[in-house]
């Protein structure tokens, strides 16, 4: 019933976002007489606040139009490579009319970004896209929202989640480099895994950044609540079905609407100050940071629904039972055994003030891959750090990304010249991203792609 009185609270609420934001507006409109009065400034803040505050917010675009290759611009397009019930393979395809800017392109690694399935949508990660377009083909896991899919798709199992991750693997190649980021951590090592245990080409190498690989580590707020409450709480509290208004009505799903309600009360004072602050900033006429805050909140208040059964099977799974580090995990039937990868190379990330995945749950994924060698396996602790530092912002295109590119180049390495090249990992001198610049397409050539 929760999830209907939601639907229409929303319903409810939408004409008077829409009244908020005509009328932020309208008080500022210049050939209203009074917009330049000290207090119409305030007023349109007031309202423009309000609106922010009961809209609706639906899944943001990547918005990644070009990329910035050397000295030139290199035009960039979403095209869709395989399309599953509850997620779609995207490569970002660059385009260069330039034929050795094109050489380049075909020449650089394959990356497969492994998005979370934990609430927010795959936009989340727009700027460990854009960096990595920088030197890499990029594909990306582009989840979709459980209530668009229609009831008859049936169930998504955690299963189910691992079998998706292996069919992208193959049809990308095994030369692919496989980036996870958070929640998926678990779910691509169980995949890579089995790969291996069943003699299959496993990835050149796998990235992980932040993740609850042995959650038992440093346990933070999400692990103590997994911890302490029942399997059968979650199911009876966050478990509701899709209403009828939407595609996959009846499923069962955890709401994003609640999982939104979860994440602002991590930091209830933190989003209050902020939103008190985007509020004088509008006062004040402060367009850049405005638009910074209205950037940030568009994608954080974007949410999407999760099937009941991933959900709760990631939270026996990962969070209660520990089954991967206990070595109990089994998949279809087959027993995970990440000592079963030996020709993966195997990289770690960790914040060191990650308050969702703690210091050593990630970096526990090289007690388990215990037939990895010694000179293919790397872990990185970002020094201040916090979860969204380590594959967003300023830290991860200075600090975290001219070490995962070294690492991938050096994994990119064929196997029998790998021996002369292999070496503990140096210090990486910071990268700054270059600007992104929009880049129209000449009618008069004809573009390839890579």
């Amino acid at each position: 019933m929760i999830y209907d009185w939601y639907e229409s609270q929303r319903a409810i609420l939408s004409p008077l976002a829409d009244f908020a934001q005509a009328a932020s507006k309208f008080y500022t409109n210049p050939l209203w007489p009074l917009s330049q009065a000290p207090s119409m400034q305030r007023v349109s803040a007031s309202y423009e606040l309000m609106h922010r505050l009961l809209k609706s917010y639906e899944k943001p675009q990547f918005g990644i139009a070009s990329v910035r290759i050397g000295e030139r611009d290199v035009a960039v397009q979403e095209h869709v490579v395989l399309d599953k019930p509850f997620c779609r393979l995207i490569k970002f395809k660059r385009f260069s009319d330039d034929h050795e800017v094109l050489r380049t392109l075909q020449a650089q690694p394959s990356v497969l970004v492994v998005a979370p399935l934990s609430g927010h949508h795959s936009t989340l990660l727009r700027d460990t896209v854009r960096t990595l377009l920088r030197d890499h083909k990029v594909y990306l896991t582009d989840w979709v929202d459980a209530r668009m899919v229609p009831k008859e798709a049936g169930p998504f199992p955690l299963d189910d989640y691992v079998a998706y991750v292996q069919d992208f693997i193959r049809h990308i190649g095994p030369d692919v480099h496989v980036i996870s980021v958070c929640q998926p951590t678990v779910p691509v090592l169980g995949a890579i895994s089995l790969m291996a245990s069943a003699g299959e080409r496993t990835p050149r190498s796998m990235v992980m950044m932040g993740g609850p690989i042995d959650a038992r580590r440093t346990p933070t707020t999400v692990n103590n609540l997994a911890t302490h409450k029942s399997l059968r709480w979650f199911e009876t509290n966050v478990i509701y079905r899709v209403p009828v208004n939407y595609p996959g009505a009846g499923r069962r799903v955890y709401p994003g609407f609640l999982q939104h309600a979860g994440f602002m009360a991590m930091n209830p004072d933190r989003h209050m100050q902020s939103h008190y602050d985007f509020f004088l900033q509008l006062v004040r006429g402060d367009d850049d940071d405005a638009d910074a805050h209205r950037r940030f909140y568009d994608e954080y208040n974007a949410v999407l629904d999760m099937d009941a059964d991933y959900y709760l099977d990631t939270i026996r799974t990962v969070f209660q039972e520990f089954a991967l580090v206990q070595g109990s995990w089994r998949v279809r039937g087959e027993l995970v055994r990440p000592q079963d990868i030996g020709d993966t190379a195997l990289m770690t990330i960790e914040g060191e003030l990650d308050d969702i995945a703690g210091p050593g749950q990630t970096q526990a994924a090289h007690d388990l891959c215990t037939g990895i060698a010694a000179e293919a396996r790397s872990h990185y602790t970002v020094p201040r750090a916090g979860h969204y530092g380590i594959f967003s912002g300023r830290r991860w295109r200075e600090l975290v990304y001219p070490r995962v590119r070294d690492f991938i180049a050096r994994s990119a390495v064929d196997a029998q010249d790998a021996p002369a090249v292999a070496a503990a990992e140096a210090p990486a001198a910071p990268a700054v991203e270059e600007p992104v610049a929009a880049v129209a397409p000449n009618p008069g050539r004809r573009r390839r792609s890579a």
